[in-house]
């Protein structure tokens, strides 16, 4: 596991994660919403970082393969536009509102 570990460092792409953690994944969706699935794994990895210290190797290894499935699953169920991870998705654009903004359903 800490080999394993020490490749996390090296991973480029989102495929690299998925290999590296041994998890299937949907070409397409990784495809689609590569930048969110990789935003949104290193999200719930800094929470895993920031917990209680002391984690054994084995139980890192599990949290973050864990953290990728389940930002991967998110995105099975949810656009970008619903998660709005990055600030594009964040700030509204001066001048324009939304559909949503005038039917109320936000």
């Amino acid at each position: 596991m800490n080999a394993t570990l020490d490749k996390l460092d090296h991973a480029i792409d989102a495929e690299d994660f998925f290999a590296l953690f041994e998890l299937d994944y949907d070409p397409q969706v990784v495809r689609v919403n590569r930048l969110h699935i990789l935003k949104k794994f290193a999200l719930l990895k800094n929470e895993i970082d920031a917990g209680p210290g002391g984690l054994a190797t084995d139980e890192r290894y599990r949290r973050y393969r864990d953290a990728l499935a389940r930002a991967y699953a998110t995105f099975l169920e949810r656009t970008a536009h619903d998660e709005r991870l990055f600030k594009v998705f964040q700030n509204p654009v001066p001048g324009v509102i939304s559909i949503a903004t005038l039917t109320g359903k936000q």
